[in-house]
């Protein structure tokens, strides 16, 4: 077991807090080792409600600070939250790992290829651990499942599929009054922006960057109206965002080949009328599980050709840190998942311990953007995935045992 280092309390810069940002300061002011000593935002009315909310909250004033580069330096911080948009965050975790800070940063795709790879140079060259706040990774079924996989219900692993199926049409065209940044993305660019909720668990399920990698990607994108066509019907056909031609496709389908002959499909749907889905799929030689209709069918143990519910299985598989979790009570939002993730990156920071989403698996599932919108421009054309470890994922160390692991199941870390 890995002991704390006695640090008695975490201090905490959280930089962007707009709504994404004020969804998790929660889950940090609920920890009765964190402090959240400053806030950051362009926007000053963001800042000061902010502030204003985690001292009504906690009672104690956090300083306000427009400027991220003045407050990586701050000797009262200890790590860094990110959650501002998209495009600002691989400098933001740049400028903290060099000023020695370990960096929670929230999900986005790259921009570039080479924003994955300083990302993965400085960390390398600092020592400074960043970790992607992926909270999906700590669902209550994607981590019941690992365990599955771990203890070989589905066999060999085959195939993985997910999606980031969500009815985002409001939001994205209001972008412009809400300043929010995905308008700007949707306007002009065209691919897999979003990958991250459903390519984290599956990237842990096939051990990507620990005895596996993704090799080549293809993707594919449809052609662009929901977003138009919900501007007409909404704000008018004289609609200053009426005649904008937007490039990101409704439905983008993007495949990707593994080391070991794995595939995995996912799919970003955002822009068209549908509920929300993660669209989950696990398939090996003796199982599959499908999220959408909550069923798992298991060779020889399930009737030919017939699904069986998944919630019996759900219970008799519970992880560990679930069963833990809903015994001490479930907290924040997203059916708990957000409160999860960053207990974990302030455990790490805490005990000065690897993060259980590395600096590799942040640069892989970030490049999953930029890749994508290559091979979408290129029509479809397959293209490279690059080795962000070097070769190191072929025999790397095992990944520090804890509760909140990822890439095993920890049994000996509980009680």
């Amino acid at each position: 077991m890995i002991m704390d280092n006695f640090k008695k309390q975490v201090n905490v810069a959280f930089i962007g807090v707009s709504g994404r940002g004020m969804g998790l300061i929660p889950c940090l002011l609920d920890m009765d080792d964190v402090k959240i000593t400053v806030v950051c935002d362009l926007y000053e009315d963001r800042m000061n409600h902010a502030a204003k909310y985690i001292f009504e909250t906690s009672g104690y004033q956090p300083d306000c600070c427009a400027d991220y580069k003045e407050v990586v330096k701050r000797s009262d911080v200890d790590c860094v939250v990110i959650a501002t948009s998209w495009s600002s965050h691989t400098e933001i975790a740049l400028a903290s790992m060099k000023a020695g800070k370990p960096v929670g940063m929230e999900v986005g795709g790259a921009y570039a290829l080479e924003e994955c790879w300083d990302l993965v140079r400085t960390s390398e060259e600092t020592g400074v651990n960043c970790m992607m706040l992926e909270n999906c990774c700590y669902g209550r079924e994607e981590m019941a499942i690992l365990n599955m996989i771990k203890q070989g219900i589905f066999g060999e692993m085959i195939h993985c599929q997910g999606g980031y199926e969500h009815d985002l049409r409001d939001e994205i065209s209001l972008g412009n009054e809400n300043r929010h940044y995905r308008f700007r993305n949707y306007q002009n660019r065209n691919g897999e922006i979003y990958p991250t909720h459903e390519i984290g668990p599956i990237a842990k399920y096939l051990n990507i960057n620990r005895g596996n990698r993704f090799l080549t990607l293809t993707s594919m994108a449809s052609k662009a109206r929901g977003l138009h066509n919900w501007i007409v019907e909404n704000k008018g056909a004289d609609h200053e965002h009426a005649n904008i031609n937007f490039e990101q496709g409704d439905i983008v389908t993007t495949m990707i080949k593994c080391a070991h002959g794995e595939t995995v499909l996912i799919i970003h749907d955002t822009s068209l009328p549908r509920p929300y889905s993660r669209g989950g799929r696990v398939q090996g030689t003796k199982a599959i599980w499908m999220e959408d209709n909550k069923s798992i069918h298991i060779d020889g143990v399930s009737k030919p050709h017939t699904w069986e519910s998944f919630d019996n299985y759900l219970e008799k598989y519970e992880h560990p840190l679930w069963k833990e979790y809903k015994i001490s009570g479930i907290k924040g939002g997203h059916d708990g998942m957000d409160y999860l993730v960053l207990k974990s990156f302030i455990k790490s920071v805490k005990n000065n311990m690897p993060m259980p989403i590395d600096i590799y698996d942040t640069a892989t599932w970030m490049a999953i953007t930029c890749l994508s919108e290559q091979s979408v421009a290129m029509g479809s054309m397959p293209v490279a995935f690059p080795d962000f470890t070097c070769g190191k994922w072929i025999r790397r160390e095992n990944e520090q045992p804890s509760k909140y692991g990822l890439s095993n199941v920890f049994n000996h870390c509980f009680n």
